[in-house]
């Protein structure tokens, strides 16, 4: 099995976590985009969808899918009923690294306003220790300089993401040569730097399930 078919799998996996008259969080990357092509088969079952970027809004509504801003969203529910995003890597607390795309502000935020985040990914992206897949951290573009230099300090080596804007206005520098021991604790010492807007470990927004494709199936990670 290939690893687009794993991906396919996982993502036609998570439409069972999909609940009737709901809205749903729906993330950024390839994954997550064959999750929007196997939604599309539910669109009419769904109040609609919060999108964690602006390329996955596109993806959204050119199947048809009702594409709600968040702030609105949020005035009709309490909460979403799911997030279903993909991930650059996981461990084994399903703590993961996301941001690879360059969403992971808005993935967080999402996955925050949601009851539930379930995380599909093929079995290449789990790891013992994040780390080896780059760290993303969304910056505002004054502070560059100052955050490289503190993540060098913590032992990383920062690159700056050349040609890349977020959808927010920012920059995102990743750290490469990191070995992250106890991801919560970096988590939150990087997002106490003046200028950080959020980094891409997510270890308070964890997965709550992890839908992993292996060439023998879907594995469930609970």
């Amino acid at each position: 099995m290939t690893q687009d078919e794993m991906k396919r799998k996982v993502a036609e996996a998570a439409l069972k976590y999909v609940k009737q008259g709901t809205i749903v969080g729906v993330g950024t990357g390839s994954t997550a985009n064959m999750f929007i092509d196997a939604l599309a088969s539910m669109k009419d079952d769904i109040i609609g969808a919060v999108a964690s970027s602006e390329a996955t809004a596109v993806r959204l509504a050119g199947h048809g899918i009702t594409v709600l801003d968040l702030n609105k969203a949020l005035t009709k529910v309490d909460s979403l009923s799911v997030y279903i995003d993909g991930a650059d890597e996981f461990d084994a607390g399903k703590n993961l690294t996301k941001g690879g795309g360059g969403a992971l502000t808005r993935e967080k935020i999402v996955a925050a306003a949601s009851d539930a985040f379930i995380c599909i990914v093929d079995e290449s992206k789990q790891v013992e220790h994040l780390g080896a897949f780059p760290l993303p951290i969304e910056v505002i573009p004054m502070a560059r300089e100052l955050v490289a230099g503190i993540v060098v300090g913590l032992g990383g080596t920062p690159k700056v993401r050349e040609g890349y804007t977020t959808d927010n206005g920012n920059i995102i520098i990743d750290v490469h040569g990191l070995k992250i021991t106890d991801a919560r604790e970096l988590e939150d010492e990087l997002n106490s730097i003046p200028g950080v807007v959020t980094n891409g470990i997510f270890s308070h927004q964890g997965a709550d399930v992890v839908l992993m494709g292996t060439a023998d199936g879907v594995k469930t990670i609970r």
